[in-house]
C-alpha cells in the first residue's frame, strides 16, 4: 500500500519561506498523480500543488508565484517550496497520490486521490 509521509512543517513570518517534503513508499509501477492540499480551521481542504509523472504542474490562484511543487523520482519524493508566505497560508498541508497519468485540473479538488499523509502544520504569523 502507498503511505505519504510529511516533513518540513513549522512557523515563518509573513514574507518567509517554508520547504514541505513528502517521502512515498509502497508505489506500484503505475504513473502518479501527486499533489499538496491544505486545511485551515474551519475551511474546506483545498488543492494547492498538483504534478504528474512528467512533470507537469498546475497551481491554485492563491499561491501562483509564490509556491513550487518538484518532485524527485530517484527518491520518490515531492517537495512544496513556499515563498512570500502571507497569514493566510496558515493550515494543516497534506500530501496526496494517486495513480493515473496525468493529474485533473485544480478546481477538481481532491476528487480522485486514494492516498494521503498525515499532514504537517504551516503557521504563519
Amino acid at each position: 500500500d502507498v503511505q505519504l509521509v510529511e516533513s518540513g512543517g513549522g512557523s515563518a513570518q509573513p514574507g518567509g519561506s517554508l520547504r514541505l517534503s513528502c517521502a512515498a513508499s509502497g508505489y506500484s509501477d503505475s504513473p502518479y498523480c501527486m499533489a499538496w492540499f491544505r486545511q485551515a480551521p474551519g475551511e474546506k481542504r483545498e488543492a494547492v500543488a498538483e504534478i504528474d509523472a512528467e512533470g507537469s504542474t498546475i497551481y491554485a490562484d492563491s499561491v501562483k508565484g509564490r509556491f513550487t511543487i518538484a518532485q524527485d523520482n530517484a527518491k520518490n519524493s515531492i517537495y512544496l517550496e513556499m515563498t512570500s508566505l502571507k497569514t493566510e497560508d496558515t493550515a494543516i498541508y497534506y500530501c496526496a497520490a494517486d495513480a493515473r497519468s496525468y493529474c485533473y485540473p485544480i478546481r477538481f479538488g481532491d476528487y480522485g486521490f486514494q492516498h494521503w499523509g498525515q499532514g504537517t502544520q504551516v503557521t504563519v504569523s
